[in-house]
Formats: C-alpha cells, structure tokens, sequence
C-alpha cells in the first residue's frame, strides 16, 4: 500500500527545558508511543533519538506492522536534517513518514490529520519539507490554540504546559497516540475519515 506509514516523527525542541511545552506535543506522542511498544529511544547517528517495533493488533490478533519512531536531537528549526539522514539511512520515502507536531491555528486539543500542504509558519515544518525535497508527508496536527491576550505566540508555544492543564493535555496525547497507531494499522484515509467523523 503507497501510504503505509513506517516512520512516525515527533517534532519538538531537545532537552528538559522544553520538555513540557505545548511544542512538544510532538515529542510526547513519539515518548507514548515508544512506551507503548515497550522500548526506549536511543541515540542514532543521525542526530535523533529512535526506535522500532510492531505497533498496534491487526484484525484477528496478529502483531501490527514494523514502524519506526523518532525525534530530533537538534533544535525545532533545523530538525529537517537529522530526520531527512535517519529516513535516507532507514530507505524511507517521504511519502511512508507521519509528522505530529503542534498547532497554532488550531482550537487546543484538535487532532487533524492530513498528507502534504504548507507549514503554516511552523519552522520545524519548513525545515523538514526542506530536507526532504516536498511536502507530500502525512501529518498529525495537535492543536494547541492561539495565545491569550497579548502574549507572544513564540512565548506562548515555549512556556511550559501549566501542572492544572497536564491532565487534559495528558488525553490529547493519548488520543493523538491512538490516532497515529490507526495510521499504521488502517492506513492515512480510513484514520482520516474515522478521526474527522468524531470532530
């Protein structure tokens, strides 16, 4: 199948500092999912953490396909390269990568899925969509809202994710998990279609 997904990249900035941002929502869904499979994320050449495993439980019990994860060990704006070499060095055509990262210009805690289309000014996306030489990649985008008042939304998507709204956010991760898990079980159109029903 053209669209089966076998590498899920989370976008996000490295490190214990932005750990807990709304821009790392990305990086969280990858983490889940890595603990789902029961492995760890491990330093590559590359300059990513990554992992692989049988994702999922396809009809009839059998173990779902191999996918691999991975997150950038370099900073958000230039993550394309590190995740261009690890998909080179892995044979993996754009075509086969599902994108979750945050979004700015969505409601907080809505899940789109999509392949290709522009970055909406989200550098990770640039830089990506750059390495790669196009934009026919899937994406999971997670939204994260647009700033309140008047505070900065680079500010906004770099602050950490206040302990009181952990909770809710800790459901969108779970949910962008699962969303992400269909992906590679069902494929982009049917994940599509089940998870914009539900919207």
């Amino acid at each position: 199948m053209s669209e089966s997904i076998k590498l899920i990249v989370g976008l996000g900035n490295p490190g214990a500092e932005y750990a807990n941002t709304r821009h790392n929502v990305g990086v969280m869904t990858v983490e889940l999912l890595a603990e789902r499979l029961g492995v760890s994320l491990r330093s590559h050449s590359s300059r990513t953490r990554t992992a692989s495993g049988r994702l999922g439980v396809l009809p009839g019990g059998a173990p779902g396909p191999q996918v691999h994860l991975a997150v950038s060990t370099s900073y958000m704006n230039v993550s394309g390269g590190p995740i261009g070499r690890l998909a080179d060095f892995l044979r993996i055509a754009p075509t086969e990568i599902l994108v979750v990262h945050d979004d700015l210009d969505l409601p907080a805690h809505q899940l789109r899925l999509k392949r290709g289309g522009g970055e909406g000014g989200h550098n990770g996306l640039k830089s990506l969509s750059a390495h790669l030489g196009t934009k026919d990649y899937a994406r999971l985008r997670v939204g994260i809202g647009r700033p309140p008042g008047r505070q900065d939304p680079a500010s906004f998507v770099l602050t950490p994710i206040p302990t009181s709204e952990r909770p809710e956010w800790d459901v969108t991760i779970q949910l962008a998990a699962d969303v992400a898990e269909e992906t590679v079980l069902r494929g982009l159109v049917a994940a599509q279609q089940d998870l914009h029903a539900r919207s």
